[in-house]
């Protein structure tokens, strides 16, 4: 199992936590403009890569309150959790590259 760190109240088991999707994916615009394929684009269509993935997740049993992680898909390491109104966390090594991409969304 993941041992995920909520910003609010600390490290807690991942059955505590909802997965949320994509973190870092902008709300459109002007939504009214959109027809149905970019709505669809917009509600359905995320990244899928295979290593480091910007995610949100919300601590259910505990604060009630969204986050985000980013983690390796690859091997479920959880790498940093951090507010959603703070700036990603700098990634030391090579990591630091996947990792900007996936907060990005760069990895479509």
């Amino acid at each position: 199992m993941l041992l995920i760190s909520c910003p609010w109240c600390g490290p807690r088991d991942e059955t505590e936590y909802h997965y949320g999707g994509q973190a870092h994916v902008p709300y459109p615009e002007t939504p009214a403009d959109l027809d149905d394929r970019q709505w669809a684009e917009y509600v359905f269509y995320r990244d899928n890569p295979k290593g480091l993935f910007a995610e949100r997740w919300m601590h259910g049993t505990g604060c009630r309150r969204w986050f985000n992680v980013l983690r390796d898909t690859v091997s479920y390491e959880v790498l940093a959790a951090y507010r959603p109104d703070a700036p990603p966390p700098e990634l030391p090594d090579t990591r630091a590259e996947h990792g900007r991409a996936a907060m990005a969304g760069g990895n479509r």
